[in-house]
């Protein structure tokens, strides 16, 4: 079953693509509210954008944004939480639109199978002619339709292969893992403890009127409802706060980093567990920050400013064996390795990566990942702690890789995850690593691994 293939890029300065209801209202409406003024031409040509599946579908459609510079927030609102949606439910949208598989049946029968519309909603879109008569019979017939003829794999929205490999590792447990990823992650902040305390930002939020509560178990984090628009909030602005899973920010807890200590980010990107952990060690020591992406290491410049932390060292590196990481062997006192994966744990906000990963992706990736693993840990020094962490699902990029790199160096042993974060004041059930369940948990889906190397 193949979909239709996308248009091309409409140039910067395009107008907006307009139904004959957009021509009457001038917006979109959210899609969870009424259908008066609702204009599906956008969604369906950033979704025809989207299926091509070639990019990262946030940079398509960032890209699909700015090509059209004057949408609305509810235009926006309404077009990123469609094509993720429809992104999402992929696959059982598929056999349902079938055989007419096309991006505009797609986004209809999400509309009408997730989105919350009734078919009073679809009426009022035929009075725009937007919908005709068959379109109407069509949606009448698929409220009702059934996939439980449908394999385990379509009604999970997987491709088989990922299927396969997660209903061995979760068995019973995987529909309601599904059914965590499928749906839209919350928004949630990492307050920076050297500017701000997080009952002083709650207060403040609870004065704006801004839903927020604190994480169960980070404590550090804050979780907001809804996903307001916070990006020229003073908090953010002064850096108080920053936008960081839970999940992510186990992670830097569990490195737990001490003032004065040397201590290395080896794959930084953007720097949020970074500004982490110059927090942690309360601005004091040195803290490396090491990535091969210049511009990754680029975006990471603002929020450092942001932070107030003065002991980040930013280092391009050409790879893991670069000069500039064997100058350093030896030195860390602590090394977090939170390594390239194929982000399947982060499926509620890339909902794109289920089906643009591949086998053959996962294991050149794995022999990465243990590249990455092996060079990181000649930083550590005797005594010192190591950590290696991915926001994969999958045990051959976590599980498989650690007990490689273990039986090759029997100078490192394992922590148990449970004690460390017990440690840390952190109270969470977990054996020797870390494995955060989004359906148990609330986070995305992440693994970590604390190593210790002898004295």
């Amino acid at each position: 079953m193949t979909l239709q293939k996308p248009r091309l890029h409409k140039p910067r300065n395009a107008q907006r693509p307009a139904g004959k209801s957009a021509a009457k209202t001038g917006r979109t409406e959210s899609a969870g509210s009424p259908a008066a003024g609702l204009d599906l031409a956008p969604a369906i040509e950033a979704l025809e954008l989207l299926l091509d599946l070639s990019h990262p579908a946030d940079a398509q459609l960032s890209a699909f944004f700015r090509n059209y510079p004057n949408f609305g927030a509810r235009d926006r609102s309404f077009i990123a939480e469609a094509v993720y949606g429809v992104l999402r439910r992929l696959r059982s949208l598929q056999v349902l639109s079938a055989p007419a598989v096309t991006p505009r049946r797609l986004l209809l029968a999400w509309l009408a199978r997730h989105g919350g519309r009734n078919m009073r909603e679809f009426e009022a879109l035929e009075e725009t002619a937007q919908l005709d008569k068959a379109d109407l019979e069509w949606l009448r017939s698929l409220k009702g339709a059934k996939l439980e003829d449908q394999s385990e794999a379509v009604r999970l929205d997987l491709p088989d292969w990922l299927h396969e490999r997660l209903s061995a590792q979760y068995g019973d447990h995987l529909p309601t893992l599904m059914s965590s990823l499928n749906s839209a992650a919350p928004l949630d902040l990492r307050v920076n403890p050297l500017k701000a305390e997080r009952d002083a930002v709650l207060t403040q939020f609870a004065r704006e009127y801004i839903p927020a509560a604190a994480t169960p178990h980070s404590p550090l984090g804050i979780r907001l409802q809804g996903k307001p628009a916070l990006q020229k909030h003073p908090l953010f602005l002064d850096g108080s706060v920053e936008v960081q899973d839970e999940g992510s920010q186990l992670l830097g807890l569990m490195l737990a980093p001490k003032r004065s200590e040397m201590v290395c980010d080896f794959c930084a990107g953007a720097g949020g567990k970074t500004l982490l952990l110059g927090a942690l060690m309360r601005n004091s020591g040195r803290l490396y920050a090491f990535d091969t992406s210049e511009k990754r290491l680029g975006r990471m410049k603002p929020r450092l400013a942001r932070s107030g932390l003065q002991n980040v060292q930013a280092l391009l590196i050409a790879h893991e064996r670069d000069a500039k990481v064997k100058r350093l062997a030896g030195k860390f006192d602590r090394v977090l390795v939170d390594a390239p994966c194929s982000g399947l744990g982060t499926l509620r906000r890339n909902p794109d990566l289920k089906w643009r990963q591949t086998p053959e992706a996962v294991a050149e990736l794995t022999v990465k990942q243990a590249a990455i693993l092996e060079a990181a840990a000649r930083l550590v020094k005797s005594g010192g702690r190591l950590v290696y962490a991915t926001c994969s699902l999958l045990t051959a990029e976590n599980e498989d890789i650690v007990a490689a790199f273990l039986a090759a160096h029997p100078e490192f042993h394992l922590l148990p995850a449970g004690a460390v974060l017990s440690a840390q004041h952190i109270e969470l059930k977990m054996g020797e690593y870390l494995r955060l369940d989004t359906a148990n948990h609330g986070t995305d889906g992440f693994f970590a691994a604390v190593m210790e190397r002898s004295a």
